[in-house]
């Protein structure tokens, strides 16, 4: 089944290369209509009603941003392609919307659209109600400055959730999978590896103590020095702590 798409940008050279490359690499995206201004970006949605927009930021009249504002129900996959400032970066990562850096690299284009078709897959109706999320989410990024969100998007082979970094006690390796361990006593397991994770959470709060793990210094309850050393947390599980992150970690721990 072709995934319809959209592609809004104000330079006609970038519409262009992308169409092209999306033509002779990605044979299941079929572009069905191209915007240069979030004006006509909104026409262009109502008109063609795309699974996916390929949206750029910075366009005259109105820009990406303005015109995800009014778009609270849109319903399908949303990939930047642009080189916005790192916050708004760090905020669709958040959000776990894709992005393109410009020039677009094929492989790059290829593994985002690959990433598309597993999502593709899922139930439709569980589907639309996940994008919506991300977009809502995405918008209460944008607008709270340029703090750090408080919420993170977790992809499940089920479902995408959304949690607050104070319900997660810790992270766990899984392979290229990941658990979560959180306050109220359940676990989950995420479609991210536990780098991608450490990419996103906030430093200040959250500590890689060992390659297999990540802990939210909140609910650090003891550190132990016996055996090497290792850290009782708040749900009663004990975490091991590797020798060269123990001087880091005692540093940290001292300012909570």
């Amino acid at each position: 089944m072709k995934i319809k798409a959209l592609i809004i940008d104000d330079e006609s050279k970038s519409r262009k290369s992308l169409a092209q490359k999306l033509s002779d690499y990605c044979p299941e995206i079929e572009v069905t209509g191209e915007a240069q201004n979030g004006e006509e970006g909104i026409a262009a949605i109502g008109q063609h009603r795309p699974d996916l927009i390929f949206l750029d930021i910075e366009m005259p009249k109105m820009n990406g941003l303005q015109m995800l504002e009014q778009l609270n129900d849109f319903e399908g996959a949303i990939i930047f392609t642009t080189a916005y400032n790192e916050y708004a970066i760090r905020a669709f990562k958040y959000s776990a919307f894709d992005y393109l850096l410009k020039p677009i690299d094929i492989q790059e284009l290829k593994s985002s659209i690959d990433r598309l078709k597993v999502k593709w897959e899922e139930k439709h109706s569980r589907q639309t109600t996940d994008e919506t999320g991300q977009l809502k989410l995405l918008l209460e990024h944008l607008k709270g400055g340029p703090g750090l969100p408080k919420k993170i998007a977790v992809h499940t082979q089920e479902a995408l959730h959304f949690f607050e970094f104070d319900e997660i006690i810790r992270l766990e390796a899984n392979s290229n999978y990941t658990f979560l361990y959180f306050a109220n006593g359940s676990k989950m397991l995420a479609s991210k590896t536990l780098k991608e994770f450490e990419e996103l959470l906030p430093q200040k709060q959250f500590f890689r103590v060992h390659h297999s793990t990540i802990i939210n210094l909140k609910f650090v309850k003891k550190y132990l020095k016996s055996d090497g050393g290792s850290i009782e947390m708040a749900d009663g599980s004990l975490v091991d702590i590797s020798r060269r992150k123990k001087d880091d970690f005692l540093q940290m721990i001292k300012h909570w």
